[in-house]
C-alpha cells in the first residue's frame, strides 16, 4: 500500500471488489483480481465513501490498479452530479498496455483525470486537486 506517506491512514476496508484505504482527501481502491466494478457492485464502496467524507469534504479517488478486473470506462461518465466533491481521478498503472487504456479511459471523464505510473505520483497530484479552490 502506501509507503512513506506524511498524511495517516484514516480507516482500510476489505470489501467483495477490494481493498479501500481512506486517508484525509484521498481513497485509494485495490479492485480484486477478475471483479466487474459497476454502480450495483460499487453500492458498499459508495456507502464507505459518503461516511468518510460525507458529501462535503473534497476528495479524489485513486485506482490503484494492481490488478486486472472488468471496468466500462463510460460508466464514470457524469460522476460529477453523482459524487459533488470528488475533485479528481487518478488511474495508476503498471504496464504500456494498461497505461493506454487509462489513457483511453481519461476521454470518458467529466471531472479531472490524469495517469499516473507510482501511486506516489497520484497522492502528489491528488493533494493538489483537493486544495484549489
Amino acid at each position: 500500500m502506501v509507503k512513506n506517506f506524511e498524511g495517516s491512514l484514516i480507516q482500510k476496508h476489505e470489501i467483495d471488489i477490494g481493498m479501500f484505504y481512506f486517508y484525509e482527501n484521498f481513497v485509494v481502491g485495490e479492485v480484486n483480481e477478475g471483479s466487474d466494478l459497476n454502480f450495483e457492485s460499487g453500492k458498499k464502496l459508495y456507502q464507505l465513501i459518503e461516511t468518510y467524507y460525507k458529501g462535503t469534504i473534497p476528495y479524489t479517488y485513486i485506482s490503484n490498479r494492481v490488478n486486472s478486473y472488468s471496468f466500462k470506462p463510460t460508466r464514470i461518465h457524469g460522476s460529477s452530479e453523482k459524487f459533488p466533491n470528488l475533485k479528481g481521478y487518478a488511474i495508476v498503472t503498471y504496464d504500456p498496455v494498461n497505461h493506454k487504456i487509462a489513457c483511453l479511459e481519461k476521454t470518458f471523464a467529466d471531472i479531472p483525470t490524469d495517469v499516473f505510473n507510482s501511486l506516489e505520483d497520484a497522492i502528489t497530484w491528488s493533494k493538489k486537486m483537493t486544495t484549489v479552490n
